[in-house]
């Protein structure tokens, strides 16, 4: 498909105005369901060779070149130096009886964990429990997340080294510090501790040696073990094992608050439905926690399943069932074992609004639900009667901690400007209580933000679906037309929110117009909804974000010249794949860490998760479905927009070799002057854990590449911006 590259190469032809450096073609042709693929980029699918590493170091080099003359960057490394290091704080968990919260002045790299006996001595400061920022001298270790033994004696995290996702589970004796025992790697997990508070479960990831992020290789998934401290980790139990049954397994485990239950779901990669097997719980005549055999309930992936409590033998479950928008039900454990009949009991009905989750708190439960892609809270008695409604001051949840055996739980709640505000809540009312003094006070100077007005508005799609939007306008913005940054993602059943990233909250305080797209594929309507942006259906996707950003341009919000768009991961995907049919419509084009070769996305780590969304490129109709639209295939020699491609060298997840074989087909197809470069980070994975420091400088780069190549001018700092054209 790349076959009419061949004779094309900037470097040395000058067919481009700018000389790229040089990509080396090599001689690799497939021959796939009976078509010839030619990959003749293979060799930078090796991070680590010596020929890869060159080529990274020549690509950044001249990327700086290409920068130097991007006058913009200047200011929004100021600009996202002082946003990124805003002081904040998470929202408090109650572990083992004594609440944990993360904070940051805003001076450290990464932000530390504090603990207290009470949630008064945590607004007062607590104590520091965890300090990731001594983990390593330039801040690329981190922390994602940890669990607390019942007891409160030990406290399990998980660290993460350049931002890879394999981790390591470690142990210390919170009161001493002290680590009790060798840490466990493993890959996306965490450990999830029994009653007996001397063992957790854990899902693991085979692998020899040590693990590193750079490693490219496919990885096996699907095996929860049980470990027991004090024990080597060679002698843990198999709970749980499905690796023959998927080609990539994934296995949840969670334990009812009381300690009878373990609730395991099983899954094929990123499919939404999944299988819910229980084990009850007892305790051995040693004082260990042992485990019944399954109960398979839902034993069949047809829908999806989560446990939300269980009283007893109650067990309340979150579904979408015969519901395409989800409902709440109840079933009878101990009968269900007896008869073997399952009978569910309706407890919190399908409504009109997406179900996105269900928590239990107190003698309560709380449905979390979106109203045209923004969060409404309803609490309900245990017998599903609604009691009221949470007013939710918010564009997005970043958080809710809630357990039944708690009376007060706790929300986190950010606007596109704001990285999130705590808020503490009683059962039995709905009201909201600020927590605003967790958040430390500020280490240096403030950014004054401008106001910002959320709109709502729709564009149609190719097939006349209707496609809304979310559109965000400072009040320091010029008239329209306006640059615009369109940010899309589209997958997974995921759903965007007006959140807060740091990028939003730079464009918006640079004058900026951002737009969020709210395309099929996503969580925000349902079932249909996501589904309709899937496999056979994954161009609505695509044909979603081209409409509305025509919609931006004919609406008068913007012109071509002056619309930017981005998103990351299935958002890069998103970008390039829209760059590759519509070049002419935007005024520059930034993918990041995408999935942009839809035919090998599945040999490496854990790629082969994603055929829920793309399809198995080893079967034949599915390849000619991902083919059809793959970035990496459909590359043409045209002119296209000024185009920065994202990537890190320990990104595990979408592994670099995406991002640099579609750098180098698309310097090399490039027959217009706008530059085509790539940033390529180092000791950084896929965005999780990176050091502040990083964060600020990537989006700055990032900002500063839109407002230069859509014609916003930069203020500086609390004046008011001004548009040329670009």
């Amino acid at each position: 498909m790349t076959d009419d590259l061949d004779k094309l190469d900037p470097a040395a032809s000058g067919e481009s105005p700018l000389t790229y450096p040089h990509s080396p073609r090599g001689e690799v042709v497939e021959v796939l369901h009976g078509r010839e693929i030619a990959d003749p980029y293979r060799w930078l699918e090796d991070p680590d060779s010596e020929q890869t590493r060159d080529w990274v170091q020549r690509q950044n080099a001249f990327t700086e070149s290409v920068f130097a003359d991007i006058p913009e960057r200047e200011y929004f490394h100021e600009l996202m130096g002082r946003v990124v290091r805003r002081p904040r704080a998470g929202i408090p968990v109650k572990r083992g009886g004594t609440y944990f919260v993360t904070r940051n002045d805003g001076s450290r790299n990464q932000d530390q964990v504090f603990v207290a006996d009470t949630l008064a001595e945590l607004r007062a400061g607590g104590r520091l429990v965890l300090d990731p920022n001594a983990w390593s001298a330039d801040g690329t270790t981190s922390l994602r997340g940890f669990t607390v033994s019942p007891d409160g004696r030990y406290l399990t995290y998980n660290v993460s080294e350049g931002g890879s996702d394999w981790v390591d589970l470690t142990t210390i004796d919170l009161a001493t510090g002290e680590q009790v025992e060798a840490p466990i790697q493993t890959k996306f997990g965490s450990a999830q501790w029994l009653p007996d508070g001397r063992s957790f479960l854990y899902e693991a990831v085979p692998h020899e040696g040590r693990a590193v992020g750079s490693q490219a290789g496919h990885v096996t998934t699907g095996l929860l073990k049980l470990h027991r401290l004090g024990t080597p980790e060679a002698a843990d139990e198999t709970v749980v094992d499905i690796r023959d049954e998927y080609r990539q397994a994934f296995v949840w485990a969670e334990v009812s608050s009381d300690g009878g239950l373990a609730y395991v779901a099983l899954g094929s990669g990123t499919e939404r439905e999944n299988r819910l097997w229980l084990f009850r719980i007892t305790t051995g005549t040693d004082g260990s926690s042992r485990f019944s055999a399954p109960i398979r309930v839902f034993d069949t992936p047809d829908a999806f399943y989560h446990v939300v409590r269980a009283d007893g033998d109650r067990v309340v479950v979150h579904t979408d069932l015969g519901a395409d928008l989800g409902r709440v039900v109840a079933f009878d454990l101990g009968e269900f074992e007896r008869t073997g009949a399952l009978e569910l009991e309706e407890l919190v009905p399908e409504a009109s609004d997406s179900l996105q989750s269900v928590h239990g708190a107190g003698d309560e439960l709380l449905a979390v639900r979106l109203v045209d892609a923004q969060p409404r809270i309803t609490r309900h008695a245990l017998d599903g009667r609604e009691l009221g409604t949470v007013e939710v001051p918010g564009g997005a949840i970043a958080a809710l901690w809630s357990e039944q055996d708690s009376d007060e739980w706790f929300l986190g709640l950010s606007t596109p400007t704001s990285p999130g505000r705590a808020f503490r809540a009683e059962v039995g009312s709905g009201a909201l209580e600020p927590l605003d003094d967790l958040v430390p006070p500020a280490s240096g100077e403030a950014v004054d933000f401008p106001e910002v007005a959320v709109g709502r508005a729709r564009a149609v799609s190719a097939d006349g679906t209707p496609v809304p939007y979310f559109l965000i306008r400072p009040d320091t913005a010029v008239p329209a037309p306006a640059p615009v940054l369109l940010w899309g993602y589209g997958g997974f059943d995921i759903p965007v929110e007006a959140d807060y990233r740091p990028l939003f909250a730079g464009w918006l305080a640079a004058g900026g117009v951002l737009a969020i797209a709210n395309l099929r594929g996503g969580g925000e309507f349902g079932r249909a909804w996501a589904e309709a942006g899937k496999r056979d259906h994954k161009q609505n996707v695509f044909d979603d974000f081209i409409a509305v950003a025509e919609h931006l341009v004919e609406t008068g919000e913007t012109t071509r010249e002056q619309l930017a768009v981005h998103g990351r991961s299935n958002g890069g995907l998103l970008i390039g794949a829209v760059l590759t049919q519509r070049p002419e419509l935007f005024a520059a084009a930034i993918p990041g860490v995408g999935v942009l070769d839809i035919l090998r996305f599945h040999k490496f780590t854990a790629g082969a998760a994603w055929t829920s969304d793309y399809g198995d490129p080893d079967d034949p109709h599915d390849f000619e479905v991902g083919l059809a639209y793959s970035p990496l295939h459909n590359v043409r020699p045209l002119a296209y927009p000024p185009t920065l491609v994202l990537t890190a060298d320990h990104d595990d997840r979408v592994v670099p070799a995406h991002s640099h074989k579609f750098t180098a087909t698309l310097q090399t197809a490039q027959q217009g002057p706008a530059p085509v470069v790539t940033r390529i980070e180092t000791q950084a994975g896929h965005g999780a854990g990176k050091p502040l420091a990083m964060v600020a400088a990537e989006a700055a780069d990032v900002l500063a590449f839109a407002a230069h190549f859509t014609g916003l001018r930069v203020p500086s700092v609390g004046s008011a911006p001004q548009v040329v054209a670009p």
